[in-house]
């Protein structure tokens, strides 16, 4: 069998792997700030969420293209089999190979950080509906990501599930209030999926795969796209108002001139091609923020 590397690394989209590494550093930055923090479980939680976001990516392009769904696309991601560089019996196997790879990670994961049966339990049960979700995207005969159910999908495991999960298996207790940075840091991951599908809501449109966007049209799911950056900011804002208390709380704010720059660049671009620029934009600003609002988790 003919292994391309160049085939598989585009297909990887190794791009987006910013959104689930975010997720993980923002639940152990949590973790480390009560105090509560084990290097090594954080090192396989960011393998497990890394391997499980490149299995999304790998079914993503397998569910396309057996509904005819990846025809070329110039403003889009180009895949390695819309390039004829991979077949689908070889990514039918690569999802084989990945989905072990989430499985073995996971296991050492919940038998290094889990303490009792019920916990591993339960987090085995997350693992598996997390393999399912980040599979049934768009491989099955309903994928949920042709129903427009793609953005709760990502709110839930690119926040609650990643940066939750992460915290409790650090420090083996829940706190409500994590909800607010675990929200903030999902809505930034939502963002990045609005602008794809932005992006692509024409050639989504013809192909019958009824993203939020094309529910909502491209004029409402552009406000839509500046709600989830406010609502984001906002949740994150609460948090280090009323939890965090130091200057350093509040390093994230400075990348407010960006995102006012990007939302105008997303009211004003009129084709998909001008759009293109604004999906690694948006990628690079969820990290960047995640990141700074972490460094001042960890300040404080």
């Amino acid at each position: 069998m003919h292994f391309n590397c160049y085939a598989w690394l585009i297909s990887l989209r190794l791009k987006t792997l910013p959104l689930s590494i975010s997720a993980i550093l923002m639940g152990n930055a949590l973790a480390y700030w009560q105090q509560q923090f084990n290097l090594l479980i954080m090192l396989f939680s960011l393998i497990t969420a890394l391997l499980l976001q490149i299995l999304s990516n790998l079914a993503n392009d397998y569910g396309d293209t057996i509904k005819g769904s990846d025809k070329p696309n110039p403003t889009a991601h180009t895949r390695g089999i819309q390039l004829g560089l991979i077949t689908l019996k070889q990514l039918k196997l690569a999802l084989w190979v990945n989905a072990s790879l989430c499985i073995l990670s996971g296991l050492c994961l919940l038998l290094l950080a889990c303490q009792n049966y019920y916990e591993l339990v339960i987090f085995l049960l997350l693992g598996l509906l997390a393999i399912v979700a980040a599979i049934t995207y768009t491989v099955g005969k309903k994928p949920y990501g042709y129903m427009g159910l793609g953005d709760i999908s990502v709110l839930i495991f690119f926040g609650l599930v990643g940066v939750m999960g992460s915290y409790y298996l650090q420090t083996k207790s829940w706190s409500p209030w994590i909800f607010l940075p675990a929200m903030g840091c999902g809505l930034l991951a939502v963002a990045v999926l609005n602008i794809n599908n932005l992006r692509d809501i024409d050639s989504d449109r013809s192909n019958h795969k009824q993203t939020l966007a094309v529910i909502m049209g491209d004029k409402v799911a552009r406000f839509y796209h500046l709600f989830l950056l406010l609502l984001a900011m906002w949740l994150l804002s609460l948090f280090a108002y009323y939890y965090l208390h130091t200057i350093y709380s509040g390093l994230y704010l400075l990348t407010l001139p960006l995102f006012l720059k990007h939302s105008y660049a997303v009211l004003q671009f009129n084709t998909a091609k001008n759009a293109a620029p604004l999906l690694l934009q948006m990628v690079k600003l969820a990290l960047l923020t995640n990141l700074l609002y972490c460094l001042g988790i960890i300040l404080s």
